[in-house]
């Protein structure tokens, strides 16, 4: 013989399953304060700097999801295509300070060879 159904337990489950989907993400939208909250409680110095460094912030989040949207193009893991471009720029700086190097020796040589010490 089959057991009856408890459907007052069930019912209790289900509201309190709706409770927590619904009200955990609507309590912290009540709680979290918004950004112009947050802003009104700073210092008036505090203030100011955040004003005046919004325009960089913003100018680097562009360029970071340029970047990204870059290295997704290609068919590798974007981590991948970060590490092999950290690279290249490594090995680009380290090329121009080679030759920059090797400039400022030349530049030494022909002073040298203009004084007469060479």
């Amino acid at each position: 013989m089959p057991q009856p159904r408890n459907w007052g337990l069930w019912t209790k489950v289900i509201v309190a399953g709706i409770a927590v989907s619904v009200g955990g993400p609507a309590l912290t939208y009540w709680v979290v304060p918004t950004e112009e909250e947050l802003r009104s409680r700073y210092n008036p110095d505090l203030l100011k700097k955040s004003i005046e460094g919004r325009a960089e912030r913003e100018a680097e989040f562009n360029e970071f999801v340029t970047k990204l949207k870059e290295y997704s193009k290609s068919d590798k893991p974007i981590w991948t295509v970060i590490k092999e471009e950290e690279e290249n720029k490594k090995m680009q700086q380290a090329k121009s300070t080679r030759d920059m190097a090797r400039e400022a020796e030349a530049r030494r040589e022909e002073m040298r060879k203009e004084a007469g010490l060479k």
